[in-house]
């Protein structure tokens, strides 16, 4: 390779599940959603002068006083040291206005939505932040975690199988360049850092990459084994736009004491089965109600029972229904549990109406999860990858996200 030189160094990789933004909320705050202001987009990674929005409902349905607050982070989601006015024009804290009632549900809720930025509140620099929804007591109620970058580099992603024999045919590996021409970087090795993220999932998250050449303005990060992820496979799926009427993979609706039960087909493990295609939309979920146009207030809520059969040996591991519709998170309200009556794993979740993405997952004692347990994992699986480039030079007080970068595993290569 012409011009090409390598650097040694001590490569340190992160695969860590970032407790700093594992965060719980209350059984009445339900449908957290925190997205571009674009169609089609689900990650909350927007470009600095963009919009984000927040939307959640409270189930409580009281018209309450809320809040939000914005906090920005270091690479680690660590509160940053910088005052409000150093990366905030206008108010770090200010009242959610945009409210409304849910209108003809059996679940009565609250909707609340707020934009940044808006005539109070515009972010000035990039980096990672934390949004707070606070009560009218000052306490809070609920965070999400949200990226702001700067297009100061250019990051170019591939997708590959795996380069190792073992797990060919199984895992995804993402290399990727950073292109940096008109951006000066003194000491890549000290001030650039990384996160590769899988389907936007930071339990699953990569960390720590240092880059492998130099090519010109180019840093090179050629890993295979560091940068691999199992594939997975597709995501299952459900539709209860309708939620009087069983659609698609839906068996059963029926009108409970309060709300109504929608009871999905029992899913088989999918582990020894040969790999399927089928469109996803990689564990996101999309609100929508087949009778209103307003889905963010006429959507109603029903209690969602899902059911597994496994056979497999699943000692010391919990399961889980996983997917953005609850940020990913794992906790005892998407926990299965074995019924020995039915010798099935079984799990009810509240869920408001729409186009919903899951798979199952296993996580064991020692934290570490596990997407292919259950379903197995194939190289042929579709697959968002996400590269985040974080910059921080000598002497500087903060964080930088200085590029982001995209590929998709559609397009695979060999």
């Amino acid at each position: 390779m012409k011009n090409i030189f390598f650097f040694f160094f001590l490569t340190v990789v992160f695969n860590i599940g970032y407790g700093q933004i594992n965060f719980s909320q209350p059984d009445y705050i339900k449908t957290v959603i925190l997205k571009p202001v674009v169609t089609n987009s689900y990650a909350p990674i927007i470009k600095l002068g963009e919009k984000i929005q927040l939307s959640f409902d409270d189930l409580n349905a009281d018209e309450h006083t809320y809040s939000y607050k914005i906090e920005h982070c270091d690479v680690d989601w660590s509160i940053s040291n910088l005052s409000d006015s150093e990366f905030i024009n206008g108010y770090a804290e200010d009242r959610i206005r945009d409210y409304e009632n849910s209108f003809n549900t059996l679940q009565p809720y609250t909707n609340y939505t707020v934009s940044i930025p808006n005539e109070n509140t515009e972010l000035k620099i990039s980096g990672n932040y934390i949004i707070s929804v606070l009560n009218e007591n000052e306490q809070v109620v609920f965070k999400r975690s949200f990226v702001v970058y700067e297009p100061k580099v250019t990051v170019g992603v591939a997708i590959y199988r795996s380069r190792d024999i073992s797990n060919i045919n199984s895992k995804q590996s993402v290399e990727f360049t950073i292109n940096n021409s008109s951006f000066r970087i003194n000491n890549p090795n000290q001030e650039i850092h990384t996160v590769i993220l899988q389907n936007s999932n930071w339990q699953t998250a990569i960390s720590g990459l240092k880059p492998q050449f130099f090519r010109g303005t180019q840093m090179l990060y050629k890993y295979n084994k560091e940068t691999s992820f199992f594939a997975g496979n597709e995501f299952l799926f459900f539709d209860s736009k309708s939620i009087r009427n069983s659609t698609l993979n839906i068996a059963k609706v029926e009108l409970g004491k309060e709300l109504y039960d929608t009871y999905l087909y029992t899913n088989e493990e999918r582990i020894d089965n040969p790999y399927t295609r089928h469109p996803d939309v990689n564990g996101n979920f999309v609100i929508r109600n087949l009778t209103s146009e307003n889905h963010n207030t006429d959507a109603d809520y029903s209690w969602v029972h899902f059911s597994l059969s496994c056979l497999e040996d699943l000692t010391g591991k919990d399961i889980y229904v996983s997917g953005n519709y609850n940020n990913w998170q794992l906790n005892e309200l998407n926990k299965l549990k074995y019924n020995t009556s039915t010798g099935l794993y079984e799990c009810s979740i509240l869920l408001k109406q729409g186009f919903y993405n899951y798979q199952y997952v296993t996580k064991n004692n020692k934290g570490e999860i596990s997407n292919y347990d259950i379903d197995g994992s194939f190289h042929e699986t579709e697959n968002d990858y996400t590269v985040l480039v974080y910059y921080k030079g000598f002497g500087d007080r903060y964080t930088q996200v200085i590029g982001v970068g995209f590929g998709n595993s559609e397009k695979i290569n060999n």
